[in-house]
């Protein structure tokens, strides 16, 4: 459930910017329990103990970064042409809205690589359910209203879509191992990822479809 945070948002939008950046850094870099407060303090630029007059704790501070963050993810389906049926044009073109809000917000997304791996007890729970919910909310929409009747009818269409989806997160985490920050992954991310498209639209796409 989505917490309102009335005294965060009434500040000037710059601040509001300063603060998540500066956390997003903080936890990104050495974790969650090894954050400081007092540090993101100081990179935000506000007087200290200020933190707690917005968030009552360590805990509410990095769990509103993933509302923060899933407002930003939200941006992606929003540009999406839902009209384009075809799943690997759809994909092409969610892979290039990705790529271009990845550079624009890399902090977010540097913040999410490292939450994911995170094992502090006190929000382990919570990031699981997180990250089960963002994967399944960004897949269910990929696949909305997409035309799989260009989809063989000699194989198992769960099992190619399985595989679809196992060589689509595979590919992800393969990328986002490959850097240290999404600020600098590069555009051939996009080439490479056609490439394994060719290959499954091949094996799975009737022939008059490819």
């Amino acid at each position: 459930m989505l917490i309102i945070y009335p005294k965060f948002y009434s500040l000037e939008p710059e601040k509001r910017e300063r603060i998540i950046n500066a956390a997003l850094k903080e936890f990104a870099h050495i974790g969650f329990e090894k954050a400081s407060t007092n540090e993101i303090i100081r990179k935000a630029e506000i007087s200290k103990g200020s933190l707690f007059n917005y968030f009552n704790s360590k805990k509410e501070l990095y769990l509103f970064l993933f509302d923060y963050i899933q407002e930003i993810i939200d941006k992606i389906y929003t540009e999406v042409d839902w009209n384009e049926t075809d799943l690997f044009e759809r994909m092409r073109q969610i892979g290039l809205i990705k790529f271009k809000i990845m550079k624009q917000y890399p902090q977010a997304f540097d913040f999410l690589k490292n939450a994911f791996n995170e094992t502090a007890p006190e929000v382990e729970s919570e990031i699981n359910a997180i990250g089960k919910k963002i994967i399944e909310s960004g897949l269910g929409l990929g696949y909305k209203n997409i035309d799989l009747t260009k989809f063989r009818d000699d194989m198992d269409r769960e099992k190619m879509m399985n595989i679809i989806n196992w060589t689509i997160m595979s590919f992800a985490e393969h990328q986002r191992n490959k850097v240290d920050s999404f600020g600098d992954i590069s555009i051939d991310v996009l080439s490479e990822w056609d490439e394994y498209f060719d290959i499954l639209k091949r094996c799975f796409y009737k022939k008059e479809e490819q």
